[in-house]
């Protein structure tokens, strides 16, 4: 089975995350770039409007075609209480070319409804769910990304 991880980080967090994951599965991996700048408190404050408002955003061309994997695994920093509008873009464009999926997030707070919004967006039920908190990625969070990927085979 050809796997792909698809991760969103402003803060490198979800970064941490999806570059074990794709470790763990020997699998490729790539990073979604949104153009619209989110440094900063204003780019902080920017991104939380926007997920709220459901937006969607600009984001860099990608490398990996998903209609070429078996399962995409996607990552996302939960945006008040949802995904990261370039997650958000990311899934709407390529929606109809997932075969299967699986989702995961870090969060400083609760995740909301963002697996329930990301299974409605791509209408297709994950087949394994990873959340995380900010204070586990910094600790031992590896054993969480070990049962996920077990999961996932």
């Amino acid at each position: 089975m050809k796997n792909l991880v698809v991760y969103y980080s402003r803060t490198g967090t979800t970064k941490k995350v999806a570059n074990s994951i794709a470790k763990e599965l020997k699998c490729d991996i790539e990073e979604i770039y949104d153009l619209k700048n989110r440094d900063g408190a204003i780019g902080y404050l920017s991104a939380g409007k926007d997920a709220t408002l459901k937006k969607l955003t600009e984001i860099k061309d990608i490398k990996n075609d998903p209609n070429k994997y078996d399962l995409i695994i996607i990552g996302t920093p939960i945006w008040s209480w949802t995904m990261a509008s370039a997650i958000r873009t990311y899934m709407n464009v390529n929606k109809t070319n997932f075969k299967k999926v699986a989702f995961f997030c870090t969060m400083g707070g609760g995740k909301g409804k963002t697996f329930e919004h990301m299974e409605e967006l791509c209408n297709k039920k994950p087949k394994a769910l990873l959340e995380l908190t900010t204070k586990e990625v910094k600790g031992n969070y590896l054993f969480k990304v070990r049962e996920f990927v077990d999961d996932l085979k």
